[in-house]
């Protein structure tokens, strides 16, 4: 893990570093040096799209990346207020140099972030991250002229519609269909209702009143119990909830009972296994997917990869052997028949596209598969000592492992976006994972000298 870099762009509390103005400016401007786009005929400018969320942090944060990015002469497109996968999108439509997003994506709004995209519409890999941080962190300081230039703005919104539309079957219609859609207070709140209005569904519509302080706050897809119970209420087909950047998404079933990103994967995977398009008979999943799921779909004869968390390391490993479903529990989905990266909107119209087609309320695949219970801890952490060094750690995890003999697995790292160990036990029966889970936090909290207390 970089000093910079976390699983998801350059994240951190403004104006605090490495969120002072001029550490921003810097960022900027080494972006611009290891990213540009030096193939370009030379009459050509070099071009950066840039967008954000609703966070009142970020026109300072885009006004001081702007100064540096200008600094090395390039075209600058701000297109205000956008969802991460619609920049990631036109990144490569438009044949940018790279793409930058200003997001903390479903933290609270004290936190903001810095997201880059290749110019293939990409997350920068660990080893262009790695250029980036040499020359941010190096013993050479980086000095460069601030030069004023016009910032051109660019609204890009309705091609960005029109794509998500394209992706579905020919004549595909929400007519008459109830949906509940939580915006989060977040960069979705006008294109996300639009999108579901113009394919004709009868739209209830929360969180798309942003203020620059409220995004994510009690809403969007890391708090959905309003939209469930606004979806009950309404005797609605089903809620959808994205988060702050829109690149994930959670559903309601009619009932109000929440289906995650877990719940998805279930849902899409064996729908395209059955249209022919599951390349490999094989589906992406991170180790915090659900044990039950992985036995549901073996059970349909798909096959499960697992990675690390991170819709990177997703991506990463859906490129290398040619596959077009993977995501995470937390809702990150990527269609990669359609897009390079998680789309929170893209994931709501397909999953509706393959329910629809079923003849299915969605509460049917909320009971389709056991899902096995889980304990999920969090405790924040002042440093992170590796985990083998932390004494007797190791050794308590694998008697654990042992106990549950198959039936269930232990799962232990530390968040790559915050000060977090984040430890995830899962089993046949609750009582005992819990008690191992338990056990495991206080074993750490005694033995590990980097904590805070428990989240």
């Amino acid at each position: 893990m970089g000093k910079l870099f976390g699983t998801d762009g350059i994240r951190g509390i403004p104006w605090e570093y490495p969120f002072t103005e001029d550490f921003i400016s810097k960022i900027g401007y080494a972006a611009t040096r290891v990213l540009a786009n030096y193939n370009r005929h030379p009459d050509t400018k070099p071009v950066v799209l840039i967008g954000m969320d609703s966070r009142a942090s970020g026109q300072r944060i885009k006004k001081a990346l702007v100064e540096g990015i200008w600094a090395n002469k390039f075209k600058v497109l701000d297109l205000g207020v956008i969802s991460t996968p619609a920049v990631a999108y036109l990144v490569k439509r438009e044949n940018a140099d790279f793409g930058i997003v200003i997001s903390a994506s479903h933290n609270p709004p004290e936190f903001n972030g810095i997201k880059f995209f290749s110019r293939d519409g990409l997350k920068l890999s660990d080893a262009i991250e790695g250029k980036i941080e040499a020359l941010l962190l190096g013993g050479k300081p980086l000095v460069f002229k601030h030069i004023k230039h016009a910032i051109q703005k660019k609204d890009y919104s309705r091609d960005y519609i029109d794509f998500i539309k394209g992706t579905l079957p020919k004549g595909f219609s929400l007519k008459g269909v109830k949906l509940v859609l939580d915006c989060a207070n977040g960069a979705a709140y006008k294109t996300a209702p639009k999108i579901f209005k113009e394919l004709g569904a009868d739209v209830t519509v929360m969180g798309a009143k942003p203020d620059g302080k409220n995004i994510n706050i009690g809403c969007g897809a890391l708090y959905t119990e309003a939209m469930r119970k606004e979806t009950l209420r309404t005797g609605a087909y089903c809620g959808i909830s994205l988060d702050g950047d829109a690149d994930r998404c959670m559903f309601s079933d009619e009932k109000g009972g929440l289906l995650d990103g877990d719940d998805l994967i279930s849902i899409a995977a064996p729908y395209m296994l059955k249209a022919d398009r599951l390349t490999n008979k094989k589906a992406v999943l991170t180790f915090m997917s659900n044990y039950g799921l992985i036995k549901h779909l073996g059970g349909l004869g798909i096959k499960v990869m697992q990675v690390p968390v991170g819709d990177k390391n997703v991506t990463d490993a859906m490129r290398k052997e040619d596959l077009k479903i993977g995501g995470e529990s937390s809702g990150h989905i990527i269609f990669r028949e359609f897009a390079p990266t998680g789309d929170g909107i893209l994931t709501a119209v397909q999953i509706l596209a393959a329910v629809r087609d079923m003849g299915r309320p969605l509460g049917y695949f909320r009971n389709l598969w056991k899902r096995y219970p889980q304990v999920v801890g969090s405790l924040k952490v002042s440093n992170k000592p590796p985990l083998e060094k932390v004494r007797g750690f190791n050794d308590k995890i694998l008697k654990f492992e042992d106990e549950l003999r198959g039936n269930g697995r232990i799962f232990i790292r530390y968040s790559g976006t915050e000060p977090l160990l984040r430890i995830l036990v899962e089993g046949e029966s609750r009582a005992a994972i819990k008690t191992i889970a338990d056990d495991l936090i206080e074993h750490y909290k005694k033995h590990s000298g980097a904590l805070a207390g428990k989240k």
